[in-house]
């Protein structure tokens, strides 16, 4: 197991999508390594979006530089690339309400929008390390999927569609164009992190992750009357980025990553959230039966198929690889919980 590894600070890297969830976290790392980092964001001038980046810059070792760059337009991402040894694709739309069109909205920014980057990556010749950002939802669609077995590196989401899991297809679709662009090529190396859903502190009060809904929509009592047994797979947003970066300069790092340090089901969350802050918060302390989620669920827009196929289903998955090959070292979920709930707090997101 790798224990310890170097951050090559010679040459910028590139991070794209910087100003997400997951991609802050990121860019503080390497900030704090001493990188130049070139991070791509929709619109550099759009200070609510970059500021939390450029306050990161401002106190630490350190350079960043902001490129404008769009997930569709061919070609934007060609001059942030310029020079970089690694690039991080974190860029992708992580939305599963509301979508009117699956495909143009999720699946085609995602497989475009990786493809346009790869393509970008193809036309520089400096980049030989790249780590693209997918989701344990390009190795499983539904829990039912998992049929008992305990899920890893070598399962692929055969079951998700644009008509039923969206987001989990536009997951698997990005991925594998990914695969096909990577192994069309030999100067350059794709290594994947697939984490399950993302909780911990942001750096930004501007983000706009489905987990932090997720989290919203529990605390605010939204979820009190029950929830259903449904089974998430967590990890820590700081444990992912720093993966990201292990995986960008451990140089027998290869593949695909399962990121998942514990799966809980929602009661599960809600308890351990409710030990830490005892009586703040409306949460549910029961989970209600299947066949009510199942006859209620169009009418809070949850199919009756998403329920019969992911309500109470076990899902495990095997995190071994992340451990060995990166070095990994996760934090307890609890933590994890605590932290994200202190932030929503103090930011004024929920009142307890």
């Amino acid at each position: 197991m790798p224990t310890d590894f170097v951050i090559d600070t010679a040459h910028p890297v590139a991070v794209t999508g910087a100003n997400g969830y997951v991609a802050s976290w990121i860019v503080q790392e390497l900030l704090d390594a001493g990188c130049t980092v070139h991070a791509t964001v929709r619109d550099p001038s759009n200070s609510r979006k970059v500021e939390h980046l450029q306050s990161l810059a401002a106190t630490r070792t350190g350079t960043l530089k902001l490129f404008a760059a769009d997930l569709l337009t061919e070609g934007s991402f060609d001059e942030a690339l310029q020079g970089c040894r690694v690039v991080l694709h974190t860029a992708s739309p992580f939305v599963v309400r509301g979508i009117k069109n699956a495909q143009r909205e999720l699946i085609d920014p995602a497989v475009q929008g990786t493809e346009n980057v790869l393509r970008s990556v193809n036309r520089c010749e400096s980049v030989q390390r790249v780590v693209l950002t997918s989701s344990v939802v390009a190795i499983y669609g539904d829990v039912a999927d998992a049929q008992g077995r305990v899920l890893d590196e070598s399962h692929w989401n055969t079951s998700s569609s644009v008509d039923h899991q969206p987001y989990p297809r536009s997951k698997v679709a990005a991925e594998q164009a990914a695969w096909a662009i990577a192994e069309g090529q030999s100067r350059w190396d794709l290594v994947v992190i697939n984490p399950g859903l993302v909780l911990g502190p942001a750096l930004t009060r501007h983000s706009a992750s489905e987990s932090l809904v997720i989290m919203g929509d529990l605390l605010k009592g939204k979820l009190r009357t029950g929830v259903p047994q449904l089974e998430i797979a967590l990890v820590d947003v700081r444990d992912v980025a720093h993966a990201h970066v292990r995986a960008a300069f451990i140089e027998q790092a290869q593949g695909r990553h399962v990121l998942v340090n514990q799966t809980l089901t929602m009661l599960q969350m809600a308890q351990l959230i409710g030990q830490q802050f005892q009586g703040r918060f409306k949460l549910p302390k029961m989970e209600l039966p299947k066949w009510l989620i199942w006859l209620a669920g169009p009418t809070q827009g949850i199919s009756r198929k998403f329920v019969s196929l992911n309500v109470g289903h076990e899902l495990r998955f095997d995190n071994s690889k992340s451990r060995q090959e990166l070095g990994l070292e996760y934090r307890p979920i609890a933590d994890t919980l605590a932290a994200h709930v202190q932030q929503m707090l103090d930011d004024g997101v929920v009142r307890g």
